[in-house]
């Protein structure tokens, strides 16, 4: 537990007793290691991660990178870190999930200690801290149950790039249950440098450029696909604050409470340039993949109910042989998750990130109220346990995202054997089942 007000071992200084004879040179002053304590956010199976501090907020390979906190707008320099330390942020925010696909430590740090880190440090995931200077070799890691893919019928893989997909498939033995991959809309800009709300409002031929430039990073994900799997797209879903830090030209309205605005479907029903770039996704899709295009699959986020899912559709140019997935991650998609299917949402992906913080009403973002974000709470478990089952009884497959510290528990408490999991978490524990 974060304890803002204590602070680490002071730096010992060496002192020297007194001359009586001088010398050519001065005694050194040796510094101990002087180690701040903290909360792991993402979780790693790297024990420990040794790099130099970066506060650039720009790219270094192999750096840890030192934030305040994580945005879209750094997202080349977490890509490329080997560990990130915060001052502010939860353990299943947007950019945090980032990190858990890539295998991204996160560690989060008093403010006040977050000046202090520079030069060489090691971050150290048993013991919750950095280290500033020689550290201690890391502790080995802790055995945990995890749960067993004969449990499972079906993964549905969360990743961020091509390289995840590559990195799934070439495990050995292959992971048979990963039979799909999930990426959302906005890291597909993000890792392609796209300002989405800039290009969508600048009329009809920028909102066309910015579908195909969309589907020209999505062609070489299809392509690492087996036999057998796909890829789900999560349309985009910007918060008001999350766009306002990549956008240039555009107007963003400055919302009080983004979690709880304009974003997901409702965004998505009033963007005017959205269903151009839509249709020109999905043409450069057909153009370049042929058949394979239908490998891709779409599902819309942050959605409420059978109305405003037909109203989308019908936006969107989709005739009724056209699949949509639904992104269940409210307490109204809950309930409504029956009338999704039967008004053709083939399938359904449960988003327990943003579910937990509504049905618990703690922000998942804001540290403060960590403790009151409980991903196995009762409630929560009953949310779960109503959409597995309602999506069942319309006969339509329901997948539910599982952090690697759950998957365990929701595959023995939850009728359900279709999971999400992020790449990173797949991989460690498909290496572990090997071993």
């Amino acid at each position: 537990m974060l304890c803002p007000g204590r602070a680490g071992p002071r730096i010992a200084l060496a002192r020297p007793g007194p001359r009586r004879h001088p010398g050519p040179a001065r005694e050194r002053t040796s510094v101990s290691p002087r180690e701040v304590p903290g909360v792991v956010l993402v979780d790693s199976h790297k024990r420990s991660v040794q790099g130099t501090c970066n506060r650039s907020r720009k790219p270094v390979d192999g750096a840890i990178l030192v934030v305040d906190a994580l945005g879209p707008e750094l997202y080349d320099a977490i890509v490329s870190c080997a560990a990130v330390i915060c001052a502010k942020g939860g353990r299943t925010g947007h950019m945090q999930s980032l990190c858990r696909s890539r295998g991204i430590p996160v560690l989060r740090v008093a403010p006040s200690e977050l000046a202090s880190l520079s030069g060489q440090a090691t971050v150290l995931l048993d013991r919750a801290a950095v280290v500033l200077g020689e550290a201690a070799p890391a502790a080995p890691a802790r055995r945990r149950r995890t749960a067993a893919f004969g449990d499972i019928e079906s993964i549905c893989v969360v990743v961020a790039d091509t390289a995840d997909i590559r990195a799934t498939n070439a495990l050995a033995p292959r992971v048979e249950h990963a039979d799909s991959f999930f990426i959302r809309e906005e890291f597909v800009c993000f890792s392609a440098g796209l300002s989405p709300i800039d290009s969508l409002r600048e009329g009809v031929g920028e909102a066309e450029r910015y579908g195909a430039a969309v589907a020209s990073r999505l062609c070489p994900m299809v392509r690492e696909l087996l036999p057998g799997q796909r890829l789900i797209m999560r349309l985009l879903d910007l918060r008001s604050d999350d766009a306002a830090k990549i956008t240039s030209g555009a107007h963003v309205d400055d919302e009080p409470n983004p979690e709880l605005g304009r974003h997901g479907a409702r965004w998505l029903l009033r963007e005017r340039g959205y269903p151009h770039a839509f249709r020109a996704l999905r043409a450069h899709l057909r153009d370049r993949l042929g058949a394979d295009a239908d490998r891709v699959r779409f599902a819309v986020p942050f959605i409420n109910d059978r109305d405003e899912y037909v109203r989308l559709r019908r936006y969107l140019g989709l005739g009724d042989e056209t699949p949509l997935a639904v992104f269940v991650e409210t307490p109204a998609a809950v309930h409504s998750a029956a009338d999704f299917c039967a008004s053709g949402a083939g399938e359904l992906f449960v988003g327990t990130k943003d579910l937990i913080q509504f049905y618990l009403a703690a922000d998942r973002g804001n540290h403060l109220v960590s403790a009151a974000y409980q991903t196995r709470h009762p409630a929560v478990l009953a949310a779960l346990r109503q959409a597995v089952e309602s999506g069942r009884g319309a006969g339509a497959p329901v997948h539910v995202f599982a952090l690697g510290a759950d998957l365990d528990h929701y595959a023995r408490h939850l009728p359900v054997r279709r999971l999400m999991m992020c790449a990173a978490e797949l991989r460690h524990l498909a290496e572990r089942q090997a071993a």
